[in-house]
């Protein structure tokens, strides 16, 4: 895979122009300097060629932060075939341009002058400095108005060899690290990685934006997903978008870690818990900086947990500790557990046999006399696992015969720690009230017949002349109820009465006799 490094100093545009390539809003954008920290990197496709861009954070930015976001330039630029040197020349070249210039002419690496934020052609005056860096002819673009775009993007394929590699046709599974700010997420992603991937600190708020990471394991592909720390308000427009691709990055993961401190834990972890959880992701509990918990107080401090946690019991926990690297396999190895339940199907006669189980350990909910019939049960989905259930009437079930079903799926179909969907569908078609209706129709007396007037008889009998005598038309009794009292006393009293049989006698009341 082809990669492309995007560098400057701060508030040049490095990000805007990202996410111009991409196609998409993966890095955060804001008007002032020192927002973007790690690298982050982002696949596009151009002319049948797969490249990995990679943002940069600003370098010779003075701050505390410079040192370590040259690190992770450095690292970026180890493995690209060309890097672009963003430059902002409507405000002049500053020193840091110059001293940015003189790093990439140490590396060696082919570079790519680009002018960001050259609206328009009567604004091409501004390049004639950019020729004094020596890096050959300056391109103008405009990352937010997308212009030029296609130059740069020829200029860049021409130092990027032909692509022959193979693109796997596995898609890797995507772990996110979810988690309050300064609980240790970064630590543990750069433990599990044994490289120094993104930028650890003590102080909260140390990671802005998410980062993917891709990482092989035993011939299985990651991508590790270090997400910024959720507070339960922001305090800045920064924190706040940081919260959205947060939760931009549950929706898109499969398995989510939440890491937690031993002791701070309240209802943020909670609500993030369920966040995840409703979105149809398996999560994870990692308790973190589980070795500063002293050895007298762990059985005391698990015990805590549990009942901290007990409204997310079905999720699994892992004790874990970034800096002593302990724990970091177990957690590996749930998520892998996890996500094979997570995609699992069921075989449908598999489910009909415990379905006929189900019925019997519980009884089914009774509306007004009539039960709750289920017919058949089969799966509909993976990822979460979605189940149908077909019956007679979907009102009538309860919500906890409905949450005895999901524990049983969950115990028996050995989907434990799977978020699992469970849906209704109503057995033919059924408008509410029909029930009420027929009964009403059984209980309603038929309508009498039609009297014929003499008119319509002497018609019939005119055009009858000359033909065979027919058998007289029966005429219809009335139907029953229609008639009086009275006269259904006469024809009980006009009625012949029938004898009733001897009844036969036994052998003792004959010796009686």
């Amino acid at each position: 895979m082809h990669k492309v490094s995007i560098v400057g100093r701060p508030n040049v545009g490095k990000s805007s122009l990202f996410n111009r390539l991409v196609g998409r809003r993966e890095a955060v954008v804001a008007d002032f300097p020192g927002v973007t920290r790690d690298a982050k990197e982002g696949t596009m496709l151009y002319q049948n060629h797969r490249i990995t861009l990679i943002d940069t954070g600003g370098l010779w930015s003075g701050d505390e932060w410079e040192q370590a976001i040259r690190e992770k330039a450095e690292w970026a630029m180890e493995g690209s075939q060309a890097v672009i040197f963003v430059l902002d020349p409507r405000e002049g070249l500053s020193a840091a341009d110059y001293e940015v210039a003189d790093w990439l002419r140490r590396l060696g690496k082919p570079v790519i002058v680009i002018a960001n934020k050259i609206d328009s052609i009567l604004h091409n005056s501004y390049l004639a400095e950019l020729w004094g860096l020596g890096f050959g002819e300056p391109l103008p673009v405009s990352a937010e108005h997308a212009r030029g775009l296609d130059d740069l993007m020829d200029r860049v394929m021409e130092y990027l060899p032909e692509d022959d590699e193979d693109i796997p046709d596995i898609a890797p599974i995507r772990i996110s690290f979810i988690g309050r700010p300064n609980v240790g997420k970064s630590s543990l992603l750069n433990a599990l990685t044994q490289s120094d991937r993104v930028i650890v600190a003590d102080q909260p708020g140390t990671t802005r934006d998410s980062v993917d990471v891709e990482w092989d394991y035993a011939g299985q592909r990651f991508v590790l997903v270090d997400t910024a720390g959720i507070r339960k308000r922001p305090e800045t427009a920064i924190e706040d978008f940081a919260m959205q691709r947060s939760q931009t990055a549950i929706e898109r993961s499969d398995v989510i870690w939440l890491v937690i401190n031993a002791d701070e834990i309240g209802d943020h972890e909670l609500k993030l818990a369920n966040l995840a959880y409703e979105s149809g992701k398996p999560v994870i509990v990692v308790v973190n900086k589980w070795d500063l918990v002293p050895d007298d107080q762990l059985k005391h401090t698990e015990k805590e947990l549990n009942r901290q946690l007990f409204h997310i019991q079905y999720a699994p926990r892992v004790f874990t500790s970034a800096i002593h690297e302990y724990g970091i396999h177990e957690m590996l190895a749930e998520a892998m557990k996890l996500y094979d339940k997570w995609k699992a199907r069921v075989p449908t006669a598999e489910l009909n046999r415990w379905l006929g189980v189900w019925l019997m350990k519980q009884r089914v909910p009774n509306f007004q006399g009539r039960n709750l019939r289920m017919y058949f049960m089969t799966q509909v989905e993976t990822a979460p696992p979605t189940f149908a259930i077909f019956c007679n009437r979907e009102d009538y079930v309860t919500r906890s015969y409905e949450g005895f079903l999901m524990n049983r799926i969950r115990e028996d179909l050995d989907l434990a720690g799977v978020p699992v969907k469970l849906k209704w569908k109503q057995k033919g078609a059924y408008v509410k009230g029909d029930d009420e209706e027929d009964t009403k129709k059984s209980k309603r007396p038929a309508p009498a017949p039609a009297q014929t007037s003499a008119a319509q008889v002497n018609v019939t009998q005119a055009s009858g002349a000359g033909k065979p005598a027919q058998e007289p038309a029966k005429v219809a009794k009335p139907p029953r109820g229609t008639e009086s009292r009275k006269s259904r006393a006469e024809r009980k009293a006009a009625a012949p009465k029938k004898e009733r049989p001897e009844r036969p006698r036994s052998a003792r009341s004959r010796a009686n006799d």
